[in-house]
């Protein structure tokens, strides 16, 4: 979801400013702009001293205006962290029951789920992706299953074998999961 946001306010911001500025562009040239546009001529400012100093003597403006831009600058720095935020986790801490601990690779623990839930009884593809911190991971997995198979029991197979037998390997308390079937959608093909 903060991925499709995320392509959308870039695009109409990009959208905004490059029709503001090539508009700007263009009325600096010396093309005649439409009658409702904020720019007469070349020889136009972009706010002129009267607009830049109406609301000066005013005693609620400056503090609007701080507000309003401390907003904008909140926003954007929240934006560019869900932006810049992995999404994966890179290391999971294992318990080694010596006090030390060690750390294993996500994408070694995603890639067991995969193989061990590709494995299970009517699944046709297993994807395993883990979030979290390393102190606390989490997983979501996908599974595409084949018609035939009961979503109940796949989830049970996988939560009792595979997530368990990670939950277990990496000595951890819990494993949260997030699971998402699908069914596998298969061509008719005729048959003579």
């Amino acid at each position: 979801m903060l991925r499709i946001v995320n392509r959308v306010l870039t695009g109409l911001v990009g959208l905004v400013l490059l029709v503001v500025g090539g508009s700007v562009l263009a009325v600096g040239l010396g093309f005649d702009p439409p009658s409702w546009w904020i720019h007469d001529s070349s020889k136009d400012v972009l706010l002129s001293d009267a607009e830049r100093t109406r609301w000066e003597d005013e005693s609620w403006w400056w503090p609007t205006v701080i507000a309003a831009l401390a907003l904008v600058l909140l926003l954007t720095l929240w934006w560019l962290t869900a932006v810049l935020r992995r999404r994966r986790l890179t290391e999971v801490r294992v318990n080694t029951g010596d006090g030390e601990g060690a750390l294993l690779r996500g994408r070694a623990l995603e890639g067991v789920l995969e193989g061990e839930a590709a494995e299970l009884d009517g699944v046709h593809r297993a994807h395993a992706h883990l979030t979290g911190r390393p102190e606390a991971p989490r997983t979501r997995v996908r599974l595409l299953l084949e018609p035939h198979v009961d979503p109940g029991t796949a989830l049970h197979h996988l939560t009792s074998e595979a997530l368990a037998h990670a939950r277990n390997s990496a000595g951890l308390d819990s494993l949260p999961a997030e699971v998402r079937l699908t069914g596998a959608k298969h061509k008719a093909e005729r048959v003579s």
